[in-house]
């Protein structure tokens, strides 16, 4: 299973939780890349650019994405390759983590990983954040089987609404 969403929208902390629900394995894939290349997303991206990281992340998929009784919490802009798409929803749920552009926007502001391992918002606030949802959300919306909002809720809460609606999908399939 597949969390995807934007940066700040809770994809990790959901991920661990709905993992131990499910009695799966969580992986969180950003923190895998930096584990393989000795470096941050951050760094990664000012050393190759966009492109270099896309490649990378495009590979890691490429190579996690056979493991059955996972939850895989996916970096914000995965979606933005539409081989990255095809290859999620083939091979399980995608769940598409939302949030409004006020709430990712304090999320990020609180979040010490922002600065120290992703790269900066390069024109800066809320507006860039409405900027690249304005891009994202239709390819979001196009992988996601499921789509769960996350303002004012804890990630217990949002796995356990995600478990009931995989539930559903479940039954649906087999029916």
């Amino acid at each position: 299973m597949f969390l995807i969403g934007f940066r700040g929208a809770g994809k990790s902390s959901i991920a661990k939780e709905l993992a131990g629900q499910l009695g799966w394995t969580w992986i969180d894939l950003d923190t895998v890349l930096e584990a393989k290349y000795g470096r941050s997303i951050r760094a990664i991206f000012e050393q190759e650019g966009e492109q270099g990281f896309r490649d990378k992340e495009r590979e890691l998929l490429e190579q996690v994405a056979v493991r059955d009784a996972h939850v895989f919490a996916t970096g914000g802009g995965i979606v933005l390759d539409p081989v990255n798409r095809d290859r999620m929803r083939e091979a399980g749920w995608v769940v598409w983590i939302t949030a409004d552009t006020a709430t990712l926007w304090q999320r990020l502001q609180s979040d010490p990983a922002t600065g120290e391992r992703r790269p900066p918002l390069t024109v800066g606030g809320r507006a860039e954040i409405e900027a690249l949802l304005r891009i994202r959300e239709p390819l979001y919306q196009q992988c996601a089987d499921i789509v769960v909002d996350t303002v004012n809720r804890l990630p217990a809460e949002i796995a356990s609404t995600i478990r009931e609606k995989l539930s559903e999908l479940n039954k649906r399939v087999e029916g």
